[in-house]
């Protein structure tokens, strides 16, 4: 199941993304469990997917979000919105979007992705997406999709979160798309990111071979399983590039490319990514207690709101030449400003007590 709707979308397209129902609560209406209230008045639907759609917004009391064990009262409106099935959803609308393209041919385009940009369409974020920047960009192209994904991503073979910043390649055509569909699954891409994680990581390099999968109890957090029984198997290679003390910068090479699996592994490890606040690094985690310090890592938080994340590089082998091509970006400003500001700091304060 998908993250809740954004309700600030035009009605029209609401209505062509959804389906939409309204329950008015009876006034003689005794106090009732809203998932027990519900499974009573739709059909073809278990307990377990509605309390699933209340906990990612689809169902709310009165507008607001709130539990399954909410008690619905005489005079309340429970609405729900869920998405149709694919096949019923909107098609990509092109949009004139600025791109960042490193490389391009008749067969694939490589592109340098904006920290913020969403990859492709989805309930919340359906315009300004890196798709809809495509869709326009190659108008008179009729993108191919990979086997299993929704018609709203077309060209894409992988993607990087929407607050991670760095390399993409889309694929133009059949041929491009087969071929690296079939590299990416054989994990012979070559994909390397630059993280600043909070804390001094010792190991020049390392393997951090960890299950990854949902959170039991998050369903939008993923999370490490360690014994291996759970979640699929993951596998990032590291290499430390910049010990400051109070943070790292390391170079992470994917072997596989599990969901947030940068940010899952370097929790895992005991170094978050800086400031990423969905795996715990958008607080202090080292460094003094004093209000000075505390300003400054602030600080850099405004600088750099999100996770210090950049895919930096990207190698894979042409679809119709058989050609190695190798790409790579640099950080963007406002990684790099933060970089420099850490460094500055750690050179001040080498000589000085913590």
């Amino acid at each position: 199941m998908e993250d809740a709707p954004n309700t600030a979308h035009e009605p029209a397209a609401l209505e062509t993304m959804y389906e939409y129902q309204r329950f008015e609560v009876d006034p003689k209406q005794k106090a009732i469990r809203l998932d027990k209230f519900l499974f009573d008045r739709i059909r073809n639907i278990s307990r377990n997917k509605i309390q699933d759609a209340i906990t990612v917004g689809y169902i709310r009391v009165d507008g607001r979000m709130v539990r399954s064990s909410h008690k619905v009262k005489p005079g309340q409106v429970v609405t729900l919105m869920y998405p149709k099935p694919p096949e019923e959803r909107l098609k990509v609308i092109p949009e004139k979007i600025d791109l960042e393209i490193h490389y391009e041919d008749e067969d694939v385009l490589v592109v340098n992705k904006p920290a913020g940009m969403v990859v492709h369409p989805g309930i919340g974020n359906y315009r300004g997406t890196l798709v809809n920047a495509i869709a326009f960009h190659l108008q008179d192209h009729d993108l191919p999709i990979k086997t299993g994904n929704l018609a709203d991503r077309p060209g894409l073979v992988h993607r990087i979160d929407k607050d991670t910043s760095g390399l993409l390649v889309i694929a133009k055509t059949n041929l491009a798309m087969q071929s690296l569909s079939r590299q990416f699954f054989h994990h012979t891409v070559k994909r390397k990111y630059l993280a600043m994680v909070w804390g001094s990581v010792e190991e020049d390099t390392g393997t951090i071979s960890v299950n990854i999968g949902r959170n039991p109890n998050q369903r939008l957090v993923m999370t490490a399983f360690p014994e291996g029984e759970d979640g699929k198997h993951a596998v990032t290679h590291f290499r430390t590039l910049e010990n400051l003390y109070y943070v790292t910068l390391l170079e992470c090479q994917l072997e596989t490319g599990r969901t947030h699996q940068i940010r899952v592994h370097m929790k895992y490890k005991g170094h978050p990514l800086f400031n990423d606040e969905k795996y715990g690094g958008a607080r202090i985690l080292k460094g003094t207690v004093f209000s000075k310090y505390k300003q400054f890592v602030e600080n850099n938080f405004a600088f750099l709101p999100r996770q210090a994340l950049h895919a930096r590089s990207l190698g894979f082998i042409h679809p119709r030449t058989q050609e190695e091509l190798y790409f790579e970006c640099e950080l963007p400003t406002d990684f790099q400003t933060v970089l420099d500001r850490w460094r500055t700091y750690y050179q001040s304060r080498q000589n000085q007590p913590d």
